[in-house]
């Protein structure tokens, strides 16, 4: 679980990184691989691993967010991170703007905090 947690620190680390040189493609890859990374420690915790995507957040879904152990919203803001981070990646013609970065980069912040406990505001 300390893997994970440090992985997703790192991610998000390097999606900052990424932002400031003004590569929000990339930002958004990194920034979603954190909210990711955060949810692999989550399922770490009862003895779960997977290994893909659709899988780790289907399950992260059913078994927190539906059983409001983690909120609504955040499923929401995943599930959309997640939509960006797939356009980033694969749409040739995506444009990431500096705004949905910013927003993309703000959500895996929250995530992490939110994960592991912390106080948190999910706007």
């Amino acid at each position: 679980m300390l893997y994970r947690r440090e992985t997703a620190r790192n991610d998000l680390k390097s999606a900052r990184a990424l932002f400031f040189i003004e590569d929000y493609k990339g930002a958004n890859n990194r920034a979603y691989y954190s909210i990711f990374h955060a949810i692999n420690a989550v399922h770490a915790v009862s003895g779960k691993a997977y290994k893909r995507h659709k899988d780790a957040l289907a399950n992260f879904n059913k078994n927190y967010v539906k059983t409001e152990i983690f909120p609504r919203k955040l499923g929401k803001k995943i599930v959309e991170s997640e939509e960006i981070r797939h356009a980033s990646d694969y749409d040739d013609f995506y444009i990431a703007s500096k705004e949905e970065t910013e927003r993309q980069i703000a959500v895996a912040g929250v995530s992490r905090k939110i994960l592991y406990g912390t106080k948190y505001s999910m706007k």
